[in-house]
């Protein structure tokens, strides 16, 4: 398998491929607004919707990187959370779902005409691999705070 047909797969079966663990996409499928918003009393954890912003962000500013091109917010890690404004409106959660759908068929596209001699450059296929693991880890997150307000599916 071609380095980048791996790249492509991993970042797929962490996005939008289910294959023995629940892709992001799955994860977020289905949930409301006031779902995304919502955090456990007393915990010091973020709410569904701030860890989306997170990973639109990572994927956003490295989608820039490949291209070329500055990334048009640069933000420390807390501040990612904050990417968009949290609003229980269902309308403004589904525009942050799309972002997100839209920030992985950039970066696939990308990836998907990236040379090999590119993938060495700034040890890209390390950064594009460290961006993956990162949605999986986060993915988990989001499907324990769905299992604790009771919104995550008993079939899966």
């Amino acid at each position: 398998m071609k380095r980048r047909d791996l790249l492509l797969n991993v970042q797929d079966s962490t996005f939008d491929k289910e294959s023995w663990f629940a892709p992001l996409k799955n994860a977020i499928e289905g949930i409301t607004a006031d779902q995304a918003n919502w955090k456990p009393s007393g915990e010091a954890t973020k709410t569904i919707w701030e860890n989306v912003n997170h990973l639109i962000y990572y994927k956003e500013r490295i989608a820039a990187n490949i291209e070329g091109r500055e990334s048009t917010k640069n933000l420390d890690g807390d501040e990612t959370f904050s990417l968009t404004e949290q609003l229980n409106d269902e309308t403004e959660w589904e525009k942050v779902v799309n972002r997100l759908e839209d920030a992985h068929i950039q970066l696939r596209q990308l990836i998907s005409r990236i040379s090999d001699e590119e993938l060495n450059k700034n040890s890209l296929e390390n950064k594009l691999m460290d961006i993956f693991l990162h949605e999986s880890y986060h993915t988990g997150q989001i499907i324990q705070i769905r299992k604790m307000q009771g919104s995550w599916p008993s079939h899966r």
